[in-house]
């Protein structure tokens, strides 16, 4: 029989510097330790409607029906401690810390297993002496109902974890600033006891949030309750989180049924890559396993597995061919919000699984961000801000998008100012407008942006979005060679990031590399070919080709960015030189009044304000010279 497995959230705490306490002290830390347990640790799990799944010497593994009274429980832990503490010698004080995470975890009779256990240790040994540390989908589910002032950390590289942990804490300053609770502690608070000295305990509280939801591979009914599991009360699930899913294995359609490890690489590696994605909640591969072969009811999935999203798909292999469907689905109302087909030759099969699985984990991202920014919402808070936002830069880039955008990330750090995602994506929209022209106060904006990523990095050292805003930045400053490695480090982080070849591409351009630039551009096409900055990549692509006398190469290419992303006067401008130097002066001619129109006002175009621009490496301004400005003055630009 399989073994019982189910989504449960995690609590960890352990007693710091235990052997120190021991050594010093044997049997008096293990006698105040009793007593702590006995007094405050078992009565506030009780109270919180817990259950202790074992004690470890010095820590205990917990679960409880729900992720607020698991974190609730740690918080009135940490402030009773402190409480007691408070009238016991330095060097003697039995002081916790606490780890909390939501995980797939295997169920025994007295124990409990997996990834969700582990990483809930982890974060435990990341928390400070009397503080606690929760990931990333643990603040997403408390967000809007415990008022605890968690800090975000960022990502953290934890042992024996595959991917980098999101963590937030809350110090233990923070917590002895927190009130009292009103419940009592049993049990007598006489120095005496207290006098006795100091231990220190390891705890790990497990948290069940989808309460109802047990996993047997076999069972009557969805509520049925598996052998192993009756010390936890069962309630009622909770509601799914914000861009919680799924991927359900994909499904073998050919006739060869020693083709199913491509189907199934190709679920495990969307299972990790949309881990990926911030604020992403993915069920594990081992839990979505146990649907292979039955009939898919998404409303049920979501149910039982508290999520929002159903990804389903399948897979052809013919011959040299392979087809590969897939399509999301709305758990809630059943709906199919994205499908796609991916047809190609099976030259490299591990490379063409790389590759479509890095295609849908892209196109998926962009499809949940505008779901979840579509939902109504009476109290919006920071994620949903910062979701509107992202939302916002889903359009084609432009004024009336940028200040969207931006508003909507403006909000989100007035709500939470320690949002590191609200700094990057903020800057990220602030010195996207330098880059694109449509800046009022390029200096204003671009400053704004360096400080808020260096705010972000500081707190978030590893993210892959805010190295590639910092490199953004290098590349508004005309620091190209100093953005090149910055982008490298997105890429080699997240090869997913179709932005980040495309911008590379255009640094490697400034530098002189001109020859390197149109495979990047074509990567980042390939990766998100509906991507709503393509228009920018095309463009890029047809100045090269401009720049290199290939001008019909270079109009067709100009064409199509302009009909990409219209609002960008760059493209209009190099367009009407590709045309100028077709001698079609009057098509030239129009490209220039909506390239002023889309300036604003009183704006104009001359060869000495285009020239005064940063063109790279005098080897690249030499080519303009002789091709851009050439071709502009052919359509008619004046010199001033």
């Amino acid at each position: 029989m399989p073994p019982i497995r189910r989504l449960t959230a995690i609590l960890a705490a352990d007693v710091a510097g235990y052997s120190r306490l021991m050594g010093a002290d044997e049997e008096g830390t293990h006698a105040r330790l009793k007593v702590h347990l006995a007094q405050l640790i078992e009565p506030k799990i009780k109270e919180h409607r817990g259950h202790t799944v074992k004690n470890t010497g010095d820590g205990l593994l917990a679960e409880f029906p729900s992720v607020v009274d698991a974190v609730r429980c740690a918080v009135e832990i940490q402030r009773g401690m402190a409480e007691r503490n408070a009238e016991t010698p330095e060097d003697k004080r039995i002081t916790f810390r606490i780890g909390v995470n939501l995980g797939d975890v295997i169920v025994e009779e007295h124990d409990i297993f997996g990834d969700g256990v582990n990483v809930a240790a982890r974060l435990e040994g990341l928390a400070e002496p009397g503080g606690i540390c929760i990931s990333r989908v643990v603040r997403d589910q408390i967000r809007d109902k415990l008022p605890y002032p968690f800090e975000d950390k960022g990502e953290q590289s934890v042992k024996n974890i595959v991917r980098s942990v999101q963590v937030y804490a809350l110090r233990p300053e923070a917590v002895a600033e927190l009130p009292v609770s009103g419940a009592p502690i049993v049990g007598s608070r006489r120095r005496g006891v207290l006098a006795c000295g100091i231990g220190a305990i390891v705890a790990a509280v497990v948290v069940a949030i989808t309460a109802w939801w047990l996993w047997p591979m076999t069972r009557s009914s969805p509520t049925a309750t598996p052998a192993g599991a009756a010390g936890t009360q069962i309630g009622q699930p909770l509601t799914a989180p914000r861009l919680s899913i799924v991927v359900l294995p994909f499904v073998n359609l050919s006739n060869d049924a020693d083709q199913q490890f491509f189907a199934d690489g190709i679920t495990e590696d969307l299972t990790t890559d949309l881990s990926r994605v911030p604020h992403m909640l993915v069920i594990s591969r081992n839990t979505a396993f146990t649907y292979r072969n039955k009939p898919i009811d998404a409303k049920q999935i979501g149910r039982e597995l508290g999520v929002r999203y159903v990804l389903e798909g399948s897979v052809r292999r013919s011959g040299n061919q392979v087809r590969v469907n897939a399509q999301l689905i709305d758990a809630t109302t059943d709906a199919h919000l994205w499908a796609e087909r991916f047809d190609s030759d099976t030259g490299d099969l591990f490379a063409l699984q790389n590759d479509i699985t890095r295609r849908i984990a892209r196109a998926l991202n962009i499809t949940l961000v505008a779901a979840e920014a579509a939902r109504p919402s009476e109290r919006p808070d920071a994620l949903d801000y910062i979701l509107r936002g992202r939302a916002a830069e889903l359009n084609p880039p432009g004024t009336a998008v940028s200040t969207k955008a931006i508003g909507a990330f403006e909000a989100a750090l007035t709500i939470d100012p320690s949002s590191s995602e609200a700094r990057i994506r903020l800057a990220g929209e602030l010195i996207g407008r330098v880059l694109n022209g449509t800046s009022t106060s390029s200096k204003a904006d671009t400053d704004r942006a360096e400080a808020l990523i260096g705010e972000a990095l500081a707190a978030w050292p590893r993210s892959p979005m805010a190295h590639f805003v910092k490199a953004q930045i290098l590349r508004a400053k005309h620091l190209c060679a100093e953005a090149i490695p910055e982008y490298e480090t997105v890429i080699a982080s997240n090869g997913n990031f179709a932005g980040a070849y495309a911008n590379l591409g255009q640094c490697k351009f400034s530098e002189g590399l001109i020859e390197e630039t149109i495979p990047l551009e074509e990567k980042a096409i390939h990766l998100s070919p509906r991507d709503p900055l393509i228009g920018i990549w095309y463009s890029r692509i047809g100045v090269v080709h401009l720049l290199q006398s290939r001008i019909d190469e270079a109009v067709n290419w100009l064409e199509k960015a302009c009909i990409a992303t219209p609002a960008v006067p760059f493209h209009h401008i190099a367009l009407a030189a590709a045309l100028g130097l077709k001698g079609e002066r009057e098509r030239a001619a129009a490209e220039l009044v909506e390239a002023r129109r889309l300036r604003g006002p009183g704006s104009y175009v001359s060869i000495a304000q285009i020239a005064n621009g940063y063109f790279g490496v005098p080897k690249i301004r030499a080519l303009y010279e002789a091709t851009y400005f050439a071709g502009l003055r052919k359509a008619g630009v004046p010199e001033e």
